[in-house]
C-alpha cells in the first residue's frame, strides 16, 4: 500500500519530534519482534544478534542496525522458559541465559551455547550449561550476564542490593559461586542487561534509564573499581546493552504500544 504524501510528512515530522535524549535512533525493531530481551554482537558477524523472553519463541535471530531480520535459527533441544541476555566469547559463539526467575520459584537455570559454526544453519543443537545457586542465598531472579575468561558472570535483578555469581563457562552442571554484594546510588536501580569489552577493561549495566559504567577493577570485583553514571535522558523498558566497540554501545527496547521497540546508539562518551 502506497501512503499519501501528507500521511508520509506527518509520520517524518513526529519522527523528528520524537526526543531520544542522548540515544541515537539506528532502526525500528519489526512489529513480529515485541519483547526483545538481549542484544549481542560478534567480530565475526555484522549482524545484531537479538532474542525474546519468556513466553516468545525458543529462536535467535540476526538483524541488520537498520532493525531487518536477515537470519531466524530456531534452537532445538530448548525451551523458552525466560531468555533475558545474550553474551559471547572471543570465537564468536554465542550464549542464551535462560534465568529469568520473576515468581522466584525457579531452582534450576539454564545456559544454551550456540556453535559459531551453526549462526549460518536454520537449526542449531546448542550445549547445554546448567547451574544451581547455594542454598543459603535463596531465590533469585536474573536478567544480566557476560562472559569473560573461562567464566559468567551474572547479576541479579534488584530493587536496591544486587548480588553477584559466577558460573563456569563449561558444558554440564554447576553451583554458581557468589561473589559480592553491591549497591547503586540512587532509585530504580534493577539491572536487565550487561556486557564487558572484549579487552575487560571496561564493563557496563542496563537499566531503562541509564547505564554504569565501571573500569580500573579486578575481576570478579568489577564494581570495586571506578564507576560512571550515565544518563540516556530518555526512559523505555531498555533489556539489551552490548559494546558496538569500546566507546559506543548498542542499545534496545521492548515495544510498548507506540513506544520503544527500537535499535539504539549511545556512545559512553555522552556526559550527564
Amino acid at each position: 500500500m502506497i501512503l499519501p504524501k501528507r500521511l508520509i510528512f506527518v509520520f517524518l515530522i513526529t519522527l523528528a519530534c520524537t526526543s531520544f535524549g542522548n540515544l541515537e535512533l539506528l532502526g525500528d525493531l519489526p512489529n513480529s519482534l515485541q519483547e526483545v530481551s538481549a542484544t549481542e554482537v560478534i567480530p565475526q558477524s555484522d549482524l545484531i544478534w537479538v532474542i525474546e523472553d519468556s513466553g516468545n519463541e525458543n529462536v535467535l535471530y540476526g538483524l541488520t542496525q537498520n532493525g531487518d531480520i536477515k537470519k531466524s535459527i530456531e534452537i532445538l533441544n530448548s525451551y523458552n522458559e525466560d531468555w533475558e541476555d545474550l553474551t559471547s566469547d572471543k570465537y564468536g559463539n554465542l550464549y542464551i541465559g535462560d534465568f529469568g526467575n520473576n515468581n522466584k520459584k525457579r531452582t534450576s537455570f539454564k545456559i544454551y551455547k550456540i556453535n559459531y559454526q551453526d549462526l549460518n544453519k536454520k537449526h542449531a543443537i546448542p550445549g547445554m550449561i546448567e547451574f544451581t545457586l547455594p542454598f543459603i542465598d535463596g531465590p533469585k531472579d536474573f536478567e544480566a550476564f557476560f562472559q569473560n575468561g573461562n567464566l559468567f558472570y551474572l547479576i541479579t535483578k534488584e530493587s536496591k542490593e544486587f548480588s553477584l555469581f559466577t558460573v563456569p563457562n563449561t558444558i554440564g552442571k554447576h553451583q554458581a559461586t557468589f561473589i559480592e554484594k553491591f549497591e547503586l546510588d540512587g532509585k530504580d536501580v534493577r539491572v536487565t542487561s550487561g556486557d564487558i569489552t572484549e579487552d575487560g577493561n571496561t564493563v557496563v549495566l542496563l537499566n531503562h534509564k541509564r547505564v554504569w559504567k565501571f573500569t580500573h577493577y579486578n575481576l570478579p570485583e568489577f564494581f570495586s573499581g571506578e564507576r560512571e553514571k550515565l544518563s540516556f535522558k530518555h526512559n523505555s523498558q531498555k533489556e539489551g546493552v552490548c559494546f558496538k566497540n569500546d566507546s559506543t554501545l548498542f542499545i534496545t527496547d521492548e515495544r510498548n504500544g507506540s513506544e520503544g521497540g527500537n535499535i539504539y546508539g549511545f556512545s559512553l562518551n555522552n556526559s550527564n
